[in-house]
This record gives C-alpha cells, structure tokens and sequence, in this order.
C-alpha cells in the first residue's frame, strides 16, 4: 500500500518583478496591511475575482481607500480613487494584487491609477493572471510611475489562495471539512451523525461555506443525511451562494433531496455511461474515470474551467479520505467535539491504506481555537520528516 500524498504547493512567486532590497517604511507596511484588510472584506462576494483592496496615501496621511466588492463591479483602486478625489495625484497607491492592464467587465486599472496621477505604486504581489501577468506593472512604469512590489506578499498570497490556486495549479483549493469525536469518529455504524458537533462550530461552518466557489459531496452522503449544502449566516451579510456540486456515478441521487432545493445552483458530475431521466433538468458534467472511480484530479480540473477557486468538501469517510490519498488536499477544517462514540462508529476517513509508521500522513497544525464547546483545528498535509 502506498502513502497517502502530499499536495502539490502553490508554486513560489516569480523572481521578476519581485524587490527585495527595498526598505520599506513602517507607513508602508501599515497601509499595505490595511490594504489587505480592506480586501478580505470581499471574501464572500468577490468569487471568481480575487480580493483586492487599495490605500492611497500622501504626505504620511491616507486619502482614499477602496476594496472589490463583487465580480462585474468596479476594483479596488478605482473606487480609491474615487474616495480620494483630487488627493490622488502625487499620491502613493499600496495594492495587494498587481493593477490590472486588460478590460473585461471593468476596465485597466492601470489606466486610471495613471490618468489620476499617482507618482508610485507599491503592489503586495505580481497577478499570474494571464492577461495581466507583469503588463499592469509595464503600463505604469512606461508611463513614469515608479512600481514597488513585494511588500506583505506572503499575506497576500495566502489571503487569494484559491485564485492563485486556479491560476497557477490549474485546479481550485481544497479544503476538507469533518466533525469528529475525540476518538476520531464521524457517525454512528448506522450513520447517524446528527449533532457532533456544537451549534457554535455549525455556525462557524458557514462561514467557511460562504467563501467557497463550491461545496461538494458524494451520493452516498446526499442519500444518508440529505443536507442542503446552503450558506446560513443567519444575518444579512452578502455573499455569492457557492456551487453545489455532488459526485453521482449513476445519477442516483438527482431526482432527490434537498440539494435540489432552493436558489443555489447544484452540478450533478457522473459517469459517461449514467442515464439521466428525461423528466430532470440538472446542470450535469462528465468526469474521467480511473479504475472505476472518478479521477478526483479532473474532477477539480472541471470545477476550475468553472471559474471555482475554492472547493469545500463535506462528504464521507471514502470520499475525504480518496482526497487525502490522491494529493489533493490543501486543508483539513476539522471540529473536535468533547464526545466518545465508541470503536464501532465510522471513522474519519476511509481507504488510505496505511500499514506502518513510515506512511503516516504528516499534518500540520495553522490554527487552533475553540468554537462553542469544540475545538476547531485548522489543519495542512506536510510531507514526512
């Protein structure tokens, strides 16, 4: 048996572009880290754009400070620029991501920090985006503005994950998403599993579900536990419902459940040889098969053509753990719950196959806190010391 594997990383940051001997001031550092605050504010609504947010400064004041906040919307600097009006010119433009050089729903951004007058822009990161890629950043020094990048990259980075994900690796971030007993079960032998978990940590799920492009599961959990797989802030904070996207071989589960249900759109990915019923109209897909199962890699290649980023995984032991087996998980979102439900429930997950030590499944730990009565862990697949 082999090993689970490890994923493959987001590539490192192109050299080109990249400054390293610049000694950025404590001011510079302060608005590019409230540049970076001001981007995650679009979390939930700026899928498939990554976050951007943008702080103009002069004279060691902020002037103007602007965030993307839906797809199709005006971006970061412009709506800088707006807020800082007639302030913009000599001013200096800190932005998370590379001002864009093409136009697509909106246009250049580079083009407007340009009309407005900025002496100099400071960027966290250069945009792997192919229409952009390094032209943003041409566009603005040919026309004399002096260009800085670099700054909080890592931040930055981490903070548009998915979009580079898309971008980079050709497939969305993955994050798995159990609840679990302390002693590493999910359900009941008979698949009960309702609740683990608190009411605090069910809250928290959404949260993570509403910064997702897509949420997915198999047929085998649609059939036992009938979730809905919706985004239930329980407030009136906007996001963009993500993508329900089941893994159904046969197509067993299209005519049911409550995944069908409501305004969020659901993906039905199956088999080639599956036979729909006529009378169903779903959004369906074919994925390659390997072996008999889906080839989980061009499962994501498929919801990355589709403009996802981020893909969550709510499913079974047999699917979470087909995902940690293949390489393709980036993140375990893991709910602790202070509860024991014996060695006859069903385990966290299924099929890794490991027989000894040496193929242990390494994880790091990113981030520990306790939600409600739970503890919550944040976990990443780390190759073996």
């Amino acid at each position: 048996m082999m090993a689970p594997r490890v994923p493959k990383q987001l590539p490192e940051p192109p050299s080109e572009d990249h400054v390293t001997d610049i000694a950025f001031t404590a001011f510079d550092h302060l608005c590019m880290a409230q540049a970076l605050r001001l981007a995650e504010r679009g979390a939930y609504t700026t899928k498939p754009n990554p976050m951007v947010g943008c702080v103009l400064a002069k004279d060691a004041q902020i002037v103007g400070e602007g965030w993307h906040q839906r797809a199709g919307e005006a971006h970061a600097e412009v709506l800088a620029l707006q807020a800082a009006g007639d302030n913009a010119r000599g001013a200096t433009a800190y932005v998370t991501l590379e001002p864009c050089a093409h136009t697509g729903r909106t246009g250049p951004c580079a083009d407007a920090l340009i009309a407005a007058g900025v002496s100099r822009v400071v960027a966290a990161m250069r945009d792997p985006f192919p229409q952009v890629d390094g032209a943003g950043f041409d566009k603005l020094r040919a026309a004399g503005i002096e260009v800085q990048s670099g700054l909080l990259e890592a931040q930055a980075r981490h903070l548009n994950r998915g979009f580079l994900s898309r971008i980079e690796r050709k497939r969305p971030f993955v994050r798995i998403k159990l609840a679990t007993s302390l002693d590493g079960r999910t359900a009941m032998a008979n698949g009960d599993s309702k609740w683990i978990s608190c009411e605090a940590s069910r809250l928290d799920v959404q949260h993570w579900r509403a910064r997702a492009g897509a949420i997915l599961t198999g047929a085998g959990t649609v059939l036992a536990d009938d979730p809905s797989l919706t985004v239930r802030l329980g407030d009136d904070t906007p996001f963009v419902a993500p993508l329900r996207v089941v893994l159904d071989p046969g197509l067993a589960t299209i005519a049911r459940g409550r995944v069908r249900e409501g305004d969020a759109p659901t993906l039905y990915i199956h088999m080639a040889d599956a036979k729909p019923p006529r009378e169903i109209q779903a959004q369906r897909a074919v994925a390659a098969t390997r072996d008999g199962k889906f080839d989980l890699k061009a499962v994501l290649e498929l919801l990355a053509a589709r403009d996802v980023n981020e893909v969550q995984v709510e499913a079974g032991a047999t699917l979470a753990g087909a995902f940690i087996a293949a390489g393709l998980a980036d993140e375990i979102l893991l709910y602790v719950a202070p509860v024991l439900l014996g060695d006859q429930a069903r385990p966290l997950f299924g099929g890794l196959g490991i027989q000894d030590m040496e193929q242990r499944a390494n994880l790091k730990i990113v981030d520990a806190r306790v939600i409600g009565q739970d503890q919550r862990l944040l976990l990443q697949p780390r190759p073996a010391a």
